[in-house]
């Protein structure tokens, strides 16, 4: 049996600046029809960012859709025919003031597929150089540098909770294993 569903009509329910929804009516592999809410998104990219003190540059701020304040990689959304690594050098400025002296691909993971296509694409930076930060102007943020052996802590403690930042952590930890 295949595991393949068949869209049969699609329905534009929703078109934001950040996020677009649409309602696909689908056949399932047994026949049956049933619909699918997607959230369609235009890709991101969260940045492991790592300083020569084995410090993480992580952002503090404010998730409305959890209505929590939130430690995270940085991260921002892929602007359109933007290439992944200007993204990620753009937002690691934006967000934290640094750039990388060197910029690495990692992976790229869907962040919820059950509902969304998102994807973020992950990197990491390190020789950091300190420039000027100039956050987007609708984000609050707080640059926090914790020590690398502390934010895996911190996730084992449950007070790292974003996704993007646990994965893109826990991936980053063989990498540079030998440098702390």
């Amino acid at each position: 049996m295949e595991f393949y569903e068949t869209t049969l009509s699609t329905k534009n329910v929703f078109s934001g600046r950040v996020i677009n929804l649409r309602l696909d009516e689908v056949k399932l592999p047994n026949g049956k029809k049933s619909t699918r809410e997607i959230v369609e998104h235009p890709g991101a990219i969260a940045v492991v960012a790592i300083n020569r003190n084995s410090e993480i540059m992580m952002v503090k701020q404010y998730r409305k859709a959890v209505e929590k304040e939130l430690l995270e990689i940085p991260a921002g959304k892929l602007e359109k025919d933007e290439s992944k690594e200007i993204c990620a050098k753009r937002e690691l400025m934006e967000e934290t003031g640094y750039y990388p002296g060197d910029l690495k691909y990692m992976t790229s993971f869907y962040t919820s597929p059950g509902f969304s296509n998102e994807i973020i694409h992950l990197f990491l930076a390190k020789k950091l150089v300190k420039k000027s930060k100039k956050a987007d102007y609708d984000e609050y943020l707080q640059l926090v540098r914790i020590p690398f052996q502390e934010a895996i802590r911190k996730i084992h403690d449950g007070e790292i909770i974003d996704g993007k930042t646990i994965v893109g952590l826990l991936l980053t930890l063989p990498l540079i294993k030998g440098d702390l």
